[in-house]
């Protein structure tokens, strides 16, 4: 009987690990999809129908990391971010975003190292 409690208690805790995890960073949006509107006046963007702003403090690179200035932003290019929320103007800031060549499926995330 003592066997089977620590068994429960191993997957348990095995199940428990991810949720942790991916609770330590609260409130931050990490997100790829495609730029479905672009402003550049007003530095902001719509992807996966969340509009995202960015300021200064933004890093903008390409998906090796560069860094590429605003302008290579393109309507319908593909684009990870991570960003944190402004509910006061519902809206995301972006903190970094990275221009990428396509969908990254998991089994490729290991090729773009600023992906989790």
């Amino acid at each position: 009987m003592k066997s089977q409690g620590k068994i429960v208690l191993v997957i348990t805790l095995a199940l428990l690990g991810p949720v942790l995890t991916s609770a330590s960073d609260p409130g931050i949006v990490k997100l790829q999809g495609v730029v479905m509107a672009l402003d550049l006046k007003q530095n902001s963007l719509t992807v996966n129908e969340r509009i995202f702003s960015w300021n200064p403090q933004t890093s903008i690179s390409n998906e090796k990391g560069q860094p590429v200035t605003a302008d290579k932003l393109k309507l319908r290019g593909w684009v990870y971010i991570e960003g944190v929320p402004d509910k006061a103007n519902r809206r995301n800031i972006a903190k970094k975003i990275y221009l990428i060549p396509n969908y990254v499926h998991d089994k490729e995330k290991h090729l773009y190292p600023f992906m989790d």
